[in-house]
């Protein structure tokens, strides 16, 4: 798979890789990796939280509460 990146992202992932001493395709590999551990653990508690939602462990919070609720 080849990825293209502006010039200013492509300057700074070599600089990185530099500093690093790793190469690009490295830093590349484990920031994807990252953001997909990341959207896995945010699905992970959306469908939590949905879940207690459905069984009556959470209530939601309707828009009159929420108003004072940030106001405190």
């Amino acid at each position: 798979m080849d990825v293209q990146f502006s010039p200013d992202v492509q300057d700074r992932l070599e600089q990185m890789a530099r500093e690093s001493g790793r190469r690009s395709t490295e830093l590349v590999e484990d920031a994807v990796l990252g953001y997909f551990d990341e959207l896995a653990r945010t699905r992970e508690t959306l469908d939590r939280r949905y879940d207690d939602l459905e069984s009556g462990r959470a209530k939601p919070i309707d828009r009159s509460e929420e108003r004072r609720v940030g106001k405190e």
